[in-house]
C-alpha cells in the first residue's frame, strides 16, 4: 500500500556502501542533547525552540538564554520575544 510506499521512500540507501541512511527521531534526539552537552550554540536554540513548542516556556526560556550568552543571534530574537509576552519570565 500507500503506507508501505511513503515509508520505503525515506530510507535513502548510501551511494557508496548500500547501508541504509534513514535517521531515527530518537538518535537525532541524543545527538542534540549531546551537543547541548557541550555547549553547542545552535543545538540549545533547537532545544530551546522545540520546548517552546511543547508549551515549556521555562525550559525553553533557559536554552534561549544559554544560546544568546553564546552569541546565537535569533536567541537574542527570541528572548525579546518571550519577555515581551511575559513567556518563560515573571509578569
Amino acid at each position: 500500500g500507500t503506507i508501505r510506499g511513503e515509508k520505503a521512500s525515506l530510507d535513502f540507501p548510501c551511494p557508496f556502501c548500500r547501508k541504509s541512511t534513514r535517521i531515527i527521531d530518537e538518535d537525532v534526539m541524543k545527538q542534540r542533547l549531546k551537543r547541548v552537552g557541550a555547549n553547542d550554540p545552535v543545538a540549545m536554540y533547537q532545544e530551546g525552540t522545540f520546548q517552546f513548542e511543547d508549551g515549556n516556556y521555562e525550559r525553553s526560556f533557559e536554552h534561549f538564554i544559554k544560546a544568546a550568552e553564546l552569541g546565537h543571534v535569533e536567541a537574542h530574537n527570541l528572548l525579546s520575544r518571550m519577555y515581551n509576552n511575559g513567556q518563560g519570565v515573571e509578569k
